[in-house]
């Protein structure tokens, strides 16, 4: 009988927040457990009080002591603008580590992923975090040079393209990105400034950007990967100054490898980021 009034008042405590409870006392990395975080409303839940200026976007600053590590199965889905940046990682563990375990799962960084496009308004590659005002807005950089002529014809020649299904496309390596990560190689970005000059002289052009994985790691992973790859890309070329709604973005995984999984050289060739102009003819390029 005792025992069992010290479990029932037990329970009653832990339901009235009198005694914290051992999982949601831990502070992970100074985030998690019991971090009250700044997130003023659930967009996903119907919380009207939640969306743009009911945010958090205070942490993660030179001043902000607090380490942000992302872990869970959601992290490949977040927008490297979150994923890669001590503001955007403390945006992502302020707002939308809802269940304050930290870490953060496919569901969050979709809500994340989401409240940024919205915060943004679709133009992520121009967004500032220090801007002080609400859009976070800074100007758009130039544009790159393009040669005479309009377009630079050995440069696009450069890339190799070979016909497929949706028009003229060129194969960007696993060599190009972080082993095991989305973030471009410092200078791989440079890769793609041709292809930029190309856009800019032909703005009607519309690009397929799509990721592949090799087989290894599960399959949900590698889709998330191969998506997160595909939007570094993409973003390279919308902080050229290439208008993001001309770009359209699809990850595959593992599915319709180029090679075989069963040896190194084949993985290697199996991880890669294909660009395609779409509607347009490889041979005209010659």
């Amino acid at each position: 009988m005792t025992r069992k009034i010290i479990a029932t008042t037990l329970t009653a405590a832990l339901a009235l927040g009198t005694i914290a409870a051992p999982a949601l006392a831990q502070d992970h990395g100074g985030y998690g457990g019991g971090y009250p975080g700044g997130y003023q409303g659930d967009p996903d839940r119907g919380d009207p009080d939640g969306g743009p200026g009911h945010w958090d976007r205070g942490g993660g600053g030179p001043d902000d002591r607090r380490h942000y590590d992302l872990a869970g199965r959601g992290v490949p889905l977040l927008y490297p603008e979150l994923r890669d940046s001590p503001r955007g990682r403390a945006f992502v563990m302020r707002n939308f580590d809802l269940d304050r375990n930290g870490f953060i799962s496919p569901r969050e960084a979709q809500a994340a992923d989401r409240a940024f496009d919205e915060m943004t308004h679709g133009d992520r590659a121009h967004f500032a975090w220090d801007r002080g005002d609400d859009r976070g807005f800074a100007p758009p950089p130039p544009p790159p040079p393009i040669a005479a002529g309009g377009w630079d014809r050995d440069g696009m020649r450069a890339y190799h393209f070979h016909q497929n299904r949706y028009g003229a496309m060129f194969s960007m390596g696993d060599v190009l990105f972080q082993t095991g990560s989305a973030a471009l190689r410092p200078g791989a970005a440079d890769r793609l400034q041709t292809l930029a000059g190309y856009l800019h002289a032909h703005p009607g052009q519309t690009v397929r950007i799509d990721g592949f994985t090799d087989s290894v790691g599960s399959a949900s992973s590698n889709v998330a990967l191969s998506h997160a790859r595909a939007d570094s890309v993409a973003h390279a070329l919308a902080e050229m100054g290439v208008n993001p709604a001309r770009l359209s973005l699809y990850g595959h995984g593992e599915s319709d490898p180029v090679a075989s999984n069963a040896d190194a050289a084949g993985r290697q060739l199996n991880r890669r980021v294909e660009v395609t102009l779409v509607g347009q003819r490889a041979d005209s390029f010659n």
